[in-house]
């Protein structure tokens, strides 16, 4: 999918690399945006912003990283930007806006899912957000070890680490598992 696209972009036709790119990647920016946000409109806000950003560098993309890392660095760092601009109207003494009520408030007017998994993602929200970010590429997004720490821009052995922590914060969290008899 991707080697279609360079090939475009090699050749400077962008405006066709790009009319193959949207649909290519749409899914997968939107859900990676709404990962980091929790909120269906944001999330579809920072996906349109993304593609504009996309179309905005193509000219300049240099092919170092691969096109999907390329895009979801761009997704992650407006998710990020949108996270900032939030940042000072929320008041942490209210506890009518903290982010753990948003968040569930996201969860509950979401689309019906797993109750294990919003649970699930309601644990992973309360890790750091160095953590969070590691365990969402890891398991949400089944990358590898190697893309995470491309991704996040980190050593290896530092992704391999905060998902250690996370992985053992949550097990805290969630507490002990009853095990069913047979």
């Amino acid at each position: 999918m991707d080697a279609g696209i360079e090939e475009h972009l090699a050749a400077g036709r962008h405006a066709r690399a790009f009319d193959l790119l949207v649909p290519a990647f749409q899914d997968r920016v939107f859900r990676l945006a709404y990962s980091i946000l929790r909120d269906r409109a944001a999330a579809e806000d920072a996906a349109q912003e993304t593609f504009v950003r996309v179309w905005k560098a193509l000219p300049r993309f240099d092919g170092r990283a691969a096109l999907g890392t390329w895009i979801y660095a761009i997704t992650r760092n407006t998710c990020l930007m949108e996270l900032r601009r939030r940042r000072p109207t929320v008041s942490f003494d209210d506890p009518e806006s903290t982010e753990a009520m948003h968040a569930a408030a996201d969860i509950a007017t979401g689309p019906a899912g797993d109750p294990e998994r919003d649970n699930l993602l309601r644990l992973v929200d309360t890790l750091p957000r160095n953590q969070q970010e590691a365990v969402r590429l890891f398991y949400l997004e089944d990358r590898s070890y190697e893309a995470v720490a491309e991704q996040l821009g980190m050593p290896l052995g530092t992704v391999k680490n905060l998902l250690h922590r996370a992985r053992k914060r949550l097990m805290e969290l969630a507490g002990p598992v009853e095990v069913k008899a047979a």
